[in-house]
This record gives C-alpha cells, structure tokens and sequence, in this order.
C-alpha cells in the first residue's frame, strides 16, 4: 500500500504526464503542473527537485504506463500471431490515444533528441526493449512454426514500431485514423505471407 507522499507523487505524475504529452518537456511549465494538480509549489518541489527531476520522471512514467497496458493487450493472446496482431491493433486510433497528446515515447524521442540526453537514454532503452520484446514473440513463433524462417524476427519488429510511430504522427498532423487502419491491414497482410 502506498504511503500519503507516494500517493501525492502518483497523482502528481498522473496529473503531468498528458500535459507533457501535449505541449512538450520544454513547453510546460511548473505553473502548468501546479493548475493540473491544484497544489502547491512547495508541495511539487517536496517531491521533485526541479523541473528537470520532474520531467525525467514524468515522462519515465509516461512510458512505462503506456508500455505496461501495451504488455498487458499483447499478454491476453496466446499464439504469437494473435500477440503481434494485438499490439497493431493497440495503435489503431492514434487521434484518441492512451495518454493524450499522442504515443509520449514519440513525442519524448523527438523533443529530447538533443536538448535532453537522460530522457533520450530512457526513450531509447523503451524502444530497444519493446522491439526486442515483440522479436522475441516472433521468433516464438517460428518456433512453434506459425512461422516460417524467412521471417526475420528483429527486422520485423524494427518495422513494426517505425511504421506505427511514424503513422501515429502523420495520422495526428492530417487529422485521420484511415491511413493507420490500412498500414496495419497491410503489416497483418505481410506477416501472414510467412505462416507456414
């Protein structure tokens, strides 16, 4: 059980993490934090010492909310195809997605880039193992020969977070869901074209 300062933490992050998935590390403010939360500054800096502090945590979790409930949709299916066609399908709507503001390891990757080199490491390292993870479920696969081994498992993976973080974005900007609903049509398409 979670102690009152935990607690007042957790609700602090939860209250922060869209409005930085919405506006940007470098576009909001302790101010912003402070309306969300309806705390007081003094409170905010008791459990964080700075705005650099905050940021690093709130995007930190950011992603692994959003990581876990990904995990979680994937971890209901039991064949490997069924895992992989989850995680698209966790993706399909990028106009109301889990965290307002779009997919915060996006958002974070592109903003933290070169002005934040300890949010980069953490986007990077969240990147790395989620295409790892799905590598590994396909590779799963061709060993429970869903799958053929034509399939490259690591460079599916790898085409599978860019094309859906990609899409995310472009998505957003023109305003439509319809192009990511026919790029995961396709990716399903293709990855049907190695089961065996």
């Amino acid at each position: 059980m979670l102690t009152k300062a935990e607690r007042t933490k957790q609700f602090i992050l939860e209250k922060a993490a869209p409005l930085y998935n919405e506006k940007g590390i470098s576009g909001v403010s302790i101010d912003d934090v402070l309306a969300a939360t309806q705390l007081t500054k003094g409170c905010i800096y008791g459990h964080f010492s700075g705005k650099e502090d905050l940021s690093e945590q709130v995007i930190a979790h950011s992603m692994k909310s959003l990581t876990q409930k990904v995990t979680q949709e994937v971890l209901r299916h039991r064949t490997a195809k069924a895992k992989i066609h989850a995680f698209m399908d966790f993706y399909k709507n990028p106009l109301d997605t889990y965290i307002p503001g779009g997919c915060p390891i996006f958002n974070s990757a592109v903003e933290a880039d070169d002005h934040f080199p300890v949010i980069k490491q953490q986007v990077a390292a969240i990147l790395m193992t989620g295409q790892e993870n799905l590598a590994g479920i396909l590779q799963q696969g061709i060993e429970a020969g869903e799958f053929s081994a034509e399939l490259h498992p690591a460079r599916f993976a790898f085409k599978l977070v860019a094309a859906i973080e990609g899409a995310t974005v472009l998505c957003r900007i023109m305003g439509t869901v319809k192009p990511m609903l026919d790029m995961i049509k396709d990716l399903k398409a293709e990855l049907g074209r190695y089961e065996s």
